[in-house]
């Protein structure tokens, strides 16, 4: 029988409350279900195992021939020469770069317009020009020499003695490298807030100081995946010195391939390796750059992939007891 309108009810007589556990199981909230994003899973997955199957099995691929080259002294010699020669043209690159974009950002109309026209001129040219250009040098100047315009010379240098197969592929690398390092250098100094140049100058900071110790660091949050990404080309690009004489880790293939016809699917294989492990490298690299440079800059640093893969452990181990107390 129902009480009356305006009945009291007494402690002993009101119904048992709910344990929290129940409370939280009746609140409980059921994921959205995506039965799109599942039938995409599936069909990448299947994907995914089929090229894996065909690596594996296609013997067209010769991955016994693979193994056989893969650590031969030719093919680690050519490594080391792509390493050194990728290495310098990266820090020259970066410093001609930073000098170009300087010149950009100048007051002066005349650092301006050279600045512009260099970048202009080896933006337009394909790499392979450059060095093929810079390789038969020696051919329009035999000597080179520091003096004053149109007067006596100072100092005299044989050409064909200073360009060697390695210097020839440093310089054009470096020259082309720089072109592109000064756009993403000038791109990151714009970047960074006027009001941090207003700061610095109210302070009554030296010119220099205030780039090398407020403007840069900031723009090298910019600054620094773009380049990474030049550098990857760049590592890549280190292929066409091949055509300067100089044997790389491509140039070794290549002349492997050559003499092994039979072994030139392997052999690119292995250069495709090669150039995955260097790029993988340099993305680690990048990531924890762009880690440090965060500070500051965020509430918290982006994790790393160790504390990714825990998080994610732990949150599949949460949902694990979840579904387990239902």
């Amino acid at each position: 029988m129902s009480e009356p309108p305006g009945a009291v009810v007494s402690l002993a007589e009101a119904p048992p409350a709910d344990t929290p556990s129940e409370v939280l199981r009746a609140q409980r909230v059921q994921p959205l279900r995506r039965p799109g994003r599942w039938i995409v899973t599936a069909v990448v997955l299947v994907l995914v195992a089929q090229i894996l199957h065909g690596l594996a099995t296609n013997p067209f691929y010769q991955w016994d021939r693979f193994r056989y080259w893969f650590l031969r002294p030719t093919i680690l010699d050519g490594l080391v020469v792509t390493l050194e020669v990728a290495a310098l043209s990266a820090v020259l690159g970066l410093l001609g770069g930073i000098l170009l974009a300087l010149g950009r950002l100048s007051g002066s109309p005349v650092l301006r317009a050279v600045s512009w026209t260099y970048t202009w001129l080896f933006r337009s040219v394909p790499l392979i020009v450059v060095l093929i250009f810079l390789y038969n040098f020696s051919a329009l100047y035999r000597t080179l020499s520091l003096g004053i315009p149109f007067g006596p010379a100072f100092v005299t240098f044989d050409e064909s003695r200073l360009a060697t197969d390695m210097t020839v592929a440093v310089i054009g690398l470096s020259l082309n490298e720089a072109a592109y390092a000064a756009e993403v250098v000038r791109g990151g100094i714009l970047s960074v807030d006027q009001g941090q140049h207003e700061a610095a100058a109210a302070l009554g900071l030296p010119k220099g100081y205030q780039f090398t110790r407020i403007v840069f660091p900031q723009a090298l949050r910019s600054i620094t995946p773009n380049y990474v990404n030049q550098l990857i080309g760049l590592i890549k690009g280190t292929s066409l010195v091949f055509y300067v004489s100089l044997l790389d880790l491509f140039g070794s293939v290549q002349t492997m391939g050559s003499t092994y016809p039979g072994d030139i699917v392997p052999l690119l294989l292995v250069a495709t390796v090669w150039y995955l492990i260097l790029t993988s490298v340099v993305s680690v690299v990048q990531f924890y750059v762009e880690r440090y440079f965060a500070r500051g800059a965020t509430r918290s640093l982006p994790p790393t992939p160790l504390q990714k893969a825990r998080a994610g452990l732990a949150e599949f181990r949460t949902r694990l007891r979840g579904e387990a107390a239902v």
